[in-house]
């Protein structure tokens, strides 16, 4: 049984990640950390993660941006694995979590969700046959209308999966108004929709002469990417130091 921290437990992603490990045999969380303890989760709450003495396996972080420093010092420090899904990092913290990488375990990926990940992988496969041919290339991504960052990141690591199969040659296009001028062959168009309560749509399309081959995800809940996390830190737990990704976890 994997022992694991929920960091940010009280937030929407740790609740939705605390209901699916009370459902899971093969793993249980031990301790949680959030500033709040308003739940009753069936497992102790810190309020900071330098105050946790409960000994466990791995972490999963879904916290701010502001509590990882403090965060990947205690991993440092216990030598702890940790699945890092807080976005919004600085410069300085992406290098702080690279050094800490060389005395534990942290996987970091764009997005948790398995199936994207998957998709990732087929989509270089894809781009190997379509690029050559000249197919044209966008991805469309959709997300609801509280979203601040566009394109989503996801959107961006499926445009660099197919690129880097294609050579890292083509450019990428996130506006076409105000140009007058034929789409160029090596160039992947990227198009960000917000409204409503989307959870996230995205759409890699190859379009060719008088044939359109398209790649959908669609995400119906946020539990997708609890799933992810959930057997990231199963694959995390007792690995030896080291960056690792999704891409370990689906192998």
């Amino acid at each position: 049984m994997v022992k694991m921290i929920m960091h940010g437990c009280n937030g929407h992603m740790g609740q939705v990640i605390t209901e699916l490990v009370a459902k899971d045999k093969e793993i249980e969380i031990v301790a949680g950390i959030d500033l709040v303890d308003n739940k009753d989760n069936g497992y102790p709450v810190f309020s900071s993660i330098a105050g946790c003495d409960v000994d466990a396996d791995v972490i999963v972080d879904f916290a701010a941006a502001a509590a990882v420093d403090n965060l990947l010092e205690y991993c440092k420090e216990k030598k702890l694995p940790v699945v890092l899904c807080t976005t919004g990092l600085t410069k300085e913290q992406l290098e702080k979590v690279s050094e800490t990488s060389t005395e534990t375990a942290i996987l970091k990926s764009a997005n948790m969700s398995l199936g994207i990940n998957t998709l990732l992988k087929i989509l270089k496969d894809a781009a190997k046959v379509f690029g050559p041919a000249g197919y044209d290339i966008e991805v469309v991504e959709q997300h609801h209308r509280l979203k601040k960052d566009a394109p989503s990141g996801t959107a961006l690591a499926l445009a660099d999966s197919v690129n880097e199969a294609l050579g890292n040659e083509y450019s990428y296009v996130y506006d076409r108004s105000g140009r007058s001028e034929q789409r160029p062959d090596k160039e992947i168009g990227i198009s960000a929709v917000r409204g409503g309560t989307i959870v996230g749509v995205h759409d890699v399309i190859f379009a060719g002469t008088d044939e359109v081959i398209s790649f959908n995800h669609t995400a119906y809940s946020k539990s997708v990417f609890a799933k992810g996390a959930i057997e990231a830190a199963k694959f995390l737990a007792g690995k030896p130091a080291g960056m690792y990704d999704m891409a370990d976890v689906i192998g």
